[in-house]
C-alpha cells in the first residue's frame, strides 16, 4: 500500500476539527487539527497527535500545556486560518479559559495539562489531563471528510422539530 492509499483510507473517518493552542513566552500558538481522542473518563483524559515537523510539537513540549477548540460548522475559515491555508496576516483575538487561549464562539473547549508524551512513527502523542471545559449549546460541529468541510445535513434533517 502506498502513501496516498494510505491518506485516502484514513480520509474515509469523519472527523470534527480542532484548534490546539498553547502560550509560550506570553506568545499564543495555534494549530488546526483532527488527530483529537478522549482517553480516559477517569482520570479525564484527552490525547492529541503533533506532526514532528510542526512547531507545536516544541512549544507544547515547552508549555506542559494545551487547549482544544472543537469548531463550529461557521468557523471553517477559522480552521483555514491556523492550518495556514490563508496566506495573508490577520489579527486573532482569542478568548481565554483557565489563563489558556481558547478560540471564541467555539462549541467546546478545553484545558489540558500534559501527563504524558509519546513517540509515534512521525508524530508524538500528548496526553492531556483536563482542567476545564466549556460547552456551547445550539451549535453544530464543523466536520472534516474525505478532504472536504463538511456539515452534518443529514442528521438536521432527521431531527424532528
Amino acid at each position: 500500500m502506498d502513501d496516498r492509499m494510505f491518506r485516502n483510507a484514513m480520509g474515509k473517518f469523519a472527523t470534527g476539527v480542532t484548534v490546539i493552542t498553547t502560550e509560550v513566552e506570553d506568545q499564543v500558538h495555534g494549530m488546526t487539527a483532527n488527530a483529537f481522542m478522549s482517553v480516559s473518563l477517569n482520570p479525564k483524559l484527552v490525547l492529541i497527535s503533533i506532526g514532528e515537523k510542526a512547531k507545536m510539537r516544541d512549544r507544547i513540549r515547552q508549555s506542559k500545556t494545551y487547549a482544544v477548540s472543537f469548531l463550529a460548522e461557521n468557523q471553517k475559515e477559522v480552521s483555514m486560518q491556523f492550518a495556514g491555508q490563508i496566506k495573508e496576516e490577520r489579527e486573532f483575538e482569542f478568548d481565554w479559559l483557565n489563563d489558556m487561549p481558547v478560540i471564541k464562539d467555539a462549541l467546546g473547549v478545553l484545558t489540558c495539562n500534559v501527563v504524558g508524551e509519546h513517540e509515534a512513527g512521525d508524530h508524538t502523542l500528548f496526553i492531556g489531563e483536563v482542567t476545564d471545559i466549556r460547552l456551547k449549546e445550539e451549535v453544530e460541529p464543523l466536520v472534516f471528510y474525505q478532504g472536504k468541510y463538511r456539515e452534518l445535513t443529514a442528521l438536521k434533517e432527521s431531527i424532528p422539530n
